[in-house]
C-alpha cells in the first residue's frame, strides 16, 4: 500500500471550496467532544469504538479506541467536516450504486470530506489521507490511538468544538478473507481494494454538554496529556468490551 496523491488532491480541492476557508475572522473555539464509534451500514462490521477529541484554540487532542476491525492490518482515520454535510454517519440509504454497501463516496454527502488524517506521525492534513505507512493497525483487531497538539484551521476547530464534525475508521473485510483483497477497487485509488478505503466505523463528534469534562481550568499542557493518556486507557477497555458483546450477539443471531 502507498499514500494516494490523486486522492490527496481530490481531499485538498473539495476542503479549499469549503465556504469556511477563507473566512480571515474565523475564531477557534475550547471544548470537548466525544463520538461513540459503530458500524457503517452494510459493510459488515462488527465492532465499536469510542473517540474524544479536546480543542484548544487551534489545535485538538485526540484519543481513540475500538475494536473488532480486521485484525492486523493498517486502518486509516480520520475526521471529516464539510459545511453542506448531513454532519452524520452513513446509512443504508446512501447505497447510491445499490451494491450492497458503503464506499466513501457513498459516505461523503452524510460526513464531507477529510479534514484531519489521524496518522501517528507527521502531517495530519488532508494530504495524509492514504498515509497508509503512518496510520494505526489493528493487532488482534483493536486499535488504540493518541495524538495530542495537532494543528488545524480555526474554522475546523470551531467546527469540531460545535458537534458538526465525524470520525470515521476505514477497513472492511467484505469477502472475510482476512485481509484486503478482492474487488472491486477503491473509489479513491483503483490500485487499492475497496475494503482498504470503505468506512468500517463511524461517530458523530458531539459537544460535551455543560458541567462535563473541562481541562482548561488553568491546567498545564502536561496535565492534559495526563488526562488524555487515562482516558485512553478507560477508551480501550470500554471498546474491548463493547466489542466482544457485539461479537457475541452476532455469534448468538448466527
Amino acid at each position: 500500500m502507498r499514500t494516494s496523491h490523486k486522492l490527496a488532491g481530490l481531499a485538498v480541492a473539495t476542503l479549499a471550496a469549503s465556504p469556511f476557508l477563507g473566512m480571515s475572522t474565523a475564531l477557534a473555539a475550547d471544548g470537548d467532544t466525544s463520538a461513540n464509534l459503530q458500524p457503517v451500514a452494510l459493510n459488515g462490521v462488527a465492532g465499536s469504538g469510542t473517540a474524544m477529541v479536546q480543542v484548544d484554540g487551534n489545535q485538538i487532542n485526540v484519543t481513540m479506541a475500538a475494536s473488532g476491525l480486521l485484525p492486523d492490518m493498517p486502518h486509516a482515520a480520520h475526521i471529516h467536516f464539510a459545511a453542506d454535510a448531513r454532519h452524520e454517519c452513513p446509512t443504508a440509504a446512501d447505497d447510491a450504486g445499490n451494491d450492497g454497501r458503503i464506499n466513501t463516496t457513498d459516505g461523503a454527502p452524510a460526513y464531507g470530506p477529510v479534514v484531519v488524517s489521524l496518522t501517528k506521525t507527521g502531517d495530519t492534513s488532508p494530504d495524509s489521507v492514504l498515509a497508509v505507512d503512518r496510520f494505526d493497525t489493528a493487532p488482534g483487531g483493536q486499535l488504540s490511538y493518541q495524538r495530542g497538539s495537532i494543528t488545524v484551521a480555526p474554522e475546523i476547530a470551531t467546527a469540531i468544538a460545535n458537534g458538526e464534525s465525524v470520525v470515521v475508521i476505514h477497513g472492511v473485510d467484505h469477502n472475510n478473507s482476512g485481509k484486503y483483497d478482492g474487488k472491486p477497487m477503491s473509489d479513491l485509488d483503483p490500485s487499492l481494494p475497496t475494503e482498504a478505503t470503505d468506512p468500517a466505523l463511524c461517530g458523530v463528534l458531539f459537544a460535551a454538554p455543560a458541567g462535563g469534562a473541562d481541562t482548561g481550568n488553568g491546567g498545564t499542557a502536561a496535565d492534559s496529556d495526563t488526562a488524555l493518556i487515562a482516558l485512553g486507557g478507560s477508551l480501550v477497555l470500554i471498546a474491548v468490551g463493547a466489542g466482544a458483546v457485539a461479537a457475541r450477539r452476532t455469534r448468538t443471531q448466527a
